[in-house]
């Protein structure tokens, strides 16, 4: 493994920068929030034609065909930024779920049009009030019908659902097996299938919920008599699932390791010039510790981060384990982090007006999203063998 950019990731990482700060800057980021949806067509059409949108878009498709490291690159600077809207959800987690189960058919009919920013997907996984983001966790069914499927059941906090164009949803066709060593390597996801499912279906409603994190919807997905057919059932789910939700957790984790370092230089940009007692605030020794100690933390979490981004492609046994590992550390670094830059800022950093709040409520959302800390050390232990 090489532990430095590639100079194509280098270039990756400059362009991405540069446009967000030109396109995204937070004042957009607080308009969008005020909005109805969090979606701006604009920015995603800027996306699209930077080929964000398709970066794990294969080439014959119309993407880019880059590996999930390159998208980490991607992710942390918009984690940096604070990138509103759908992203994650459509050009991560769908984007791969179509991509690993998904038929040429249904490759064919929905990532092009992702690529070009012609529709957006998401993935819609969590159910009840304590989500896990594994089968045991998936109770909404896929009862038989003739000529395919009825779907029943509701899913929660589906980051992007309310201006999504096709839903892929996990559901349950069989009885889950009873509990094994090797059901818990697998994630309990014997029996779950992913099926594509059209935002127009009859019987498909979502509602926007209200979360902290007011720069994405997360909504309420609920499927009511759904009538699907054979071929809205995504073939390899089984095989890919797990990989998708590995890929989720780490994406997740990139995105939280930007924004931990982006708090934390504008904490440390201000206190360099902010003046108390005659002296700057950066002068006293209380307040180097706090910074000293942040980045301390994030060193080692952007090492475990890379390796996880790195073995998802180059060594996929190794991706389960990588990834609740990154996913732990970077999440919980950026809301020690994000806090942190808060009260670097004094004051002033409890304000609206101050943007240090939408770092910390992004951290506060991103624990959650593809697992909490708790569910993924369950998972360290199993998967290491304890």
């Amino acid at each position: 493994m090489n532990f430095a950019l590639s100079e194509e990731q280098e270039q990756l990482r400059q362009q991405a920068r540069e446009i967000l700060a030109r396109e995204c800057p937070t004042s957009r980021v607080r308009k969008l929030m005020a909005s109805d949806t969090a979606f701006d067509p604009d920015l995603a059409r800027v996306f699209a034609q930077a080929g964000w949108l398709g970066v794990l878009v294969p080439e014959d498709l119309g993407g880019a065909g880059l590996s999930l490291l390159d998208a980490v690159v991607l992710l942390g600077e918009m984690g940096r930024a604070v990138v509103p809207g759908p992203f994650l959800a459509s050009s991560v987690a769908a984007t791969l779920a179509l991509r690993l189960a998904g038929s040429r058919a249904q490759q064919k009919a929905w990532l092009p049009r992702i690529a070009r920013g012609e529709a957006v997907a998401t993935l819609a996984l969590a159910e009840g009030p304590e989500p896990r983001f594994d089968g045991a966790g998936i109770q909404a069914k896929a009862l038989p019908r003739e000529g395919g499927f009825r779907l029943e059941g509701t899913k929660l906090f589906v980051d992007g659902a309310n201006c999504a164009d096709l839903v892929v949803g996990a559901f349950r066709v069989s009885p889950p097996p009873a509990r094994t060593a090797k059901r818990a390597r697998s994630g309990g996801l014997d029996g779950v299938a992913l099926f594509a499912v059209p935002r127009s279906a009859p019987g498909l409603a979502i509602e926007p919920l209200v979360a902290v994190d007011e720069t994405r919807r997360s909504c309420e997905v609920r499927f009511s008599n759904v009538k699907v057919g054979r071929e809205a059932v995504l073939p390899r789910s089984s095989a890919a699932l797990s990989r998708v939700l590995d890929a989720g957790a780490i994406a997740i984790a990139a995105e939280c390791l930007g924004g931990a370092e982006c708090a934390l230089e504008r904490a440390v940009e201000y206190v360099r010039t902010r003046e108390q007692f005659g002296r700057p605030v950066g002068s006293f020794q209380a307040v180097q510790h706090l910074a000293a100690e942040a980045i301390a933390a994030i060193e080692p979490a952007r090492s475990l981060l890379w390796y996880a981004g790195w073995a998802f492609d180059a060594r996929p046994k190794e991706a389960p384990l990588a990834a609740a590992m990154a996913k732990v550390a970077c999440t919980e670094v950026f809301r020690a982090v994000s806090r942190t830059a808060i009260e670097m800022f004094g004051g002033i950093g409890f304000t609206f007006e101050n943007d240090m709040h939408l770092y910390f409520k992004r951290a506060l959302a991103n624990a959650t999203t593809f697992g909490d800390a708790s569910f993924h050390r369950e998972r360290v232990a199993q998967l290491a063998g304890f």
